[in-house]
């Protein structure tokens, strides 16, 4: 768990949606809880910057259904080389959180009020990283397996 820097700035967050109004929402709100807010409006895009980044992502916050690649997609893609960042989705339709299941992420229903995106948010960032690197291959009993030594 990170505490707070001597400038008030919590951890790093990058956000993607390819809803330019959602994504702007999204990040003031963050911004105003003194989240460091990195944005994208693509898988491709979050990659790039993913890149460029040399300071430690803690969480990627993405759309589950985005045009070129997923947000499941991109959380496997950014988690082979960050696999310490945590990884939630957030998606309007109606089959998002079946799809998040298998991957062990954190989900969260578009329309959300700004309090629950907060909390919710604050909870997977301090809480034990549970996800899976592969989610396609995701296998509870590798869990339990793991718990118990």
């Amino acid at each position: 768990m990170m505490a707070a820097s001597p400038t008030g700035i919590l951890e790093t967050i990058l956000v993607v949606d390819d809803n330019e109004e959602l994504l702007e929402v999204v990040t003031t709100i963050l911004k105003a809880e003194h989240f460091r807010v990195l944005s994208a409006d693509s898988g491709a895009a979050a990659l790039k910057l993913a890149v460029e980044t040399t300071e430690t992502i803690d969480m990627l916050l993405s759309d589950v259904e985005m045009p070129q690649m997923s947000g499941p997609d991109l959380g496997e893609a950014l988690k082979k080389a960050r696999p310490d960042m945590h990884v939630m989705l957030m998606s309007g339709g109606t089959n998002g959180n079946l799809l998040v299941l298998n991957y062990g992420w954190a989900y969260i229903q578009k329309p959300f009020v700004a309090v629950k995106l907060v909390q919710m948010v604050k909870d997977v960032l301090h809480t034990e990283n549970r996800s899976q690197l592969g989610g396609q291959e995701f296998d509870s009993r590798k869990d339990r397996d793991d718990r118990k030594k």
